[in-house]
C-alpha cells in the first residue's frame, strides 16, 4: 500500500527561485533588442547617405578635371575609374533599398560598401598620377587627397567606410608626390599623410563621441536615472 499512498498523494514540487541570470534574462533580452534596433537604424541611415557620397565623387572628379584644364587620355581614364566607383555605390544602394529595414540586407550592404569605398579610394588616389597637373603646388595635392577624404567622411558619417576610402587615397597620393614628382616631393608626401591622418582621427573621434552622447541621452531618459 505504500506505493498506492504515494500515488494518491503525490509530492508537490516547490518552485525553484530564479537565479540572478534568469532574473536578468528579460532585461538582457530587451537590451539586446534595443542594440539591434539601434544598429539597424544606423545601417539604414548609412544606406540613405551613401548616394550623397556617390554624387560627391562625381562632382569632385569634375572639379579636378576643370582644375587640370587640358583634356588628356590619362585624366579621362581616371574619370572613368571614379565613375565606376560612384556607379558601384549607386547599384549597391539600389539593390538594398528594396528592403531597407531587413537587417541581413543592410549588413550585407555595409560590407559591400566597405569594399566599394576601398575601390573608390584607389580610383581617387590614382588621380594623383593621372589627373592632377604635375606642376600643382603642395596645397593642391593636399586638398586633392585630404579634402576628398574629409568630404566623404562628412557625408557618410561612418568611420569604417570612410577609412576604407581614406587609406588607398592617402597612400597613392603620397607615392605620387615622390614618384612623379610634385613640387615639394617628400615634404608634400608627409603633409598629405599628416592631413589624411588628421581626417581619420577626427572621423573616429566623432563616431565615438556621437555613440557616447547617444548612450548618455538614453540613460538620462530612463525612469530610475
Amino acid at each position: 500500500m505504500p506505493v498506492a499512498q504515494r500515488a494518491s498523494h503525490p509530492e508537490r514540487v516547490q518552485p525553484r527561485a530564479a537565479g540572478p541570470f534568469e532574473a536578468r534574462g528579460p532585461v538582457a533580452r530587451l537590451a539586446a533588442f534595443h542594440a539591434e534596433a539601434q544598429d539597424t537604424a544606423r545601417l539604414a541611415s548609412l544606406l540613405g547617405r551613401s548616394i550623397h557620397a556617390a554624387v560627391a565623387l562625381i562632382a569632385m572628379g569634375m572639379g579636378v578635371l576643370i582644375f587640370a584644364g587640358a583634356i588628356s587620355a590619362e585624366n579621362m581614364a581616371w574619370s572613368g575609374f571614379v565613375l565606376v566607383g560612384a556607379s558601384a555605390i549607386a547599384l549597391a544602394r539600389r539593390r538594398t533599398i528594396k528592403q531597407p529595414f531587413e537587417r541581413a540586407a543592410l549588413k550585407s550592404f555595409s560590407e559591400d560598401l566597405n569594399a566599394i569605398m576601398a575601390l573608390a579610394g584607389t580610383a581617387w588616389g590614382a588621380g594623383a598620377f593621372l589627373a592632377v597637373p604635375a606642376d600643382a603646388g603642395i596645397a593642391a595635392i593636399v586638398l586633392f587627397a585630404a579634402g576628398a577624404c574629409a568630404v566623404i567622411a562628412l557625408l557618410l558619417r561612418e568611420h569604417e567606410s570612410s577609412l576604407h576610402f581614406l587609406a588607398p587615397t592617402a597612400a597613392l597620393a603620397s607615392f605620387a608626390c615622390v614618384l612623379r614628382p610634385f613640387p615639394g616631393g617628400a615634404l608634400a608626401a608627409a603633409l598629405v599623410l599628416l592631413a589624411c591622418g588628421a581626417v581619420a582621427i577626427i572621423a573616429v573621434s566623432a563616431a565615438r563621441w556621437s555613440a557616447r552622447a547617444h548612450n548618455s541621452t538614453e540613460l538620462a531618459a530612463l525612469p530610475f536615472s
